[in-house]
């Protein structure tokens, strides 16, 4: 809802109306279309009727209506007199410093604090009031042996009855007593509940936890068995058991100084039942095109057995077995 024209000092440009409410704009949203409402009344329209309040009747939602910064400023420019005018408060402020001022404004109603009064005051009187006025300020304590505290007003009336001031003081201690229960019965509740959410957070990161450790696992025994896989085959001999293998020699000629082949070093293979060695260097790649894939040449698995290099020639002899 806006503010109420005559609380404006001086006319008001028709432009910072709100369409519904008729009152200066507060907290301006404009639509799509163009118009500009009080973001309370245009709020509960757009959420009710889906539309906008204009005579357009657009269709609109909520997350549609924007902040008119601009004109929000230029409103919080404007004069306007205390909320509290018609209690005596004659101070009139930019828009903007209203809520400051109405914080310390001397005309703001009161309440006065002590218990069994509740008269409403000017805020500059409150003081004085609790002080010299009220009677329900306590004045001493019983002396007829109930030792509660005594009013001004029973004072002057010659006391109290003691009887009837403990039931009522009794009733007042109930009273808070049930409101702290109840304060202490919905804390209890929000803390069950941010427990629960609280436990619910832990088993769900620690579900995560095992599923990625499972799934780390899962690759670790995977990788392991494939190294495990390509290890037996480096290491294994160039012939199964019982295939025949061969010696040969090869003379190979540089190719813009590489043989084409990479070597690797073996180890003895666990599965070689008859305690035959194949520890020694292995041919593990053969480069297509090179030196070593000529017909005839090196094969993957072929053993090193001895190379020499002709320096002369820039020839590499290397004696290799291996299953052919």
């Amino acid at each position: 809802m806006g503010f109420e024209l005559d609380r404006f000092d001086g006319d008001v440009d028709p432009d910072l109306k709100c369409a519904l409410c008729h009152k200066v704009l507060e907290d301006p949203l404009t639509t799509p279309c163009g118009h500009v409402f009080c973001a309370g009344c245009v709020l509960p329209w757009v959420v009710q009727e889906g539309s906008c309040p204009a005579r357009c009747r657009g269709r609109l939602s909520a997350k549609e209506l924007n902040h008119v910064l601009p004109l929000k400023r230029l409103i919080l420019k404007l004069d306007i007199k205390c909320a509290h005018a018609a209690r005596g408060c004659s101070r009139v402020v930019k828009l903007q410093q209203l809520p400051e001022h109405l914080e310390r404004c001397d005309f703001a109603p009161a309440r006065c604090r002590h218990a069994g009064c509740g008269q409403v005051l000017l805020r500059r009187d409150l003081e004085a009031h609790m002080r010299d006025a009220c009677d329900a300020r306590p004045v001493g304590r019983c002396q007829e042996g109930c030792g509660l505290p005594l009013t001004h007003g029973e004072q002057r009336a010659g006391g109290h009855c003691c009887a009837r001031a403990l039931r009522a003081h009794n009733a007042a201690l109930q009273a808070r007593l049930g409101a702290l229960h109840k304060a202490l019965k919905k804390e209890a509740l929000r803390a069950g509940k941010r427990e629960k959410s609280l436990v619910a957070q832990l088993a769900a990161a620690q579900l995560e936890l095992q599923m990625t450790a499972l799934r780390y696992q899962k690759k670790f025994t995977e990788y392991s068995a494939r190294l495990d896989s390509l290890s037996r085959c480096v290491a294994a001999p160039p012939g199964g058991k019982g295939e025949e293998t061969k010696s040969l020699t090869l003379v190979l000629h540089r190719d813009s100084g590489s043989l084409g082949f990479n070597i690797i070093g073996g180890r003895p293979c666990v599965d070689n039942q008859d305690g035959s060695s194949t520890e020694g260097i292995f041919v593990s790649k053969i480069v297509d095109s090179g030196p070593a894939a000529k017909d005839g040449g090196l094969q993957i698995h072929d053993r090193i057995i001895e190379s020499q290099t002709l320096i002369e020639q820039n020839e590499v002899s290397p004696f290799v077995t291996g299953r052919r």
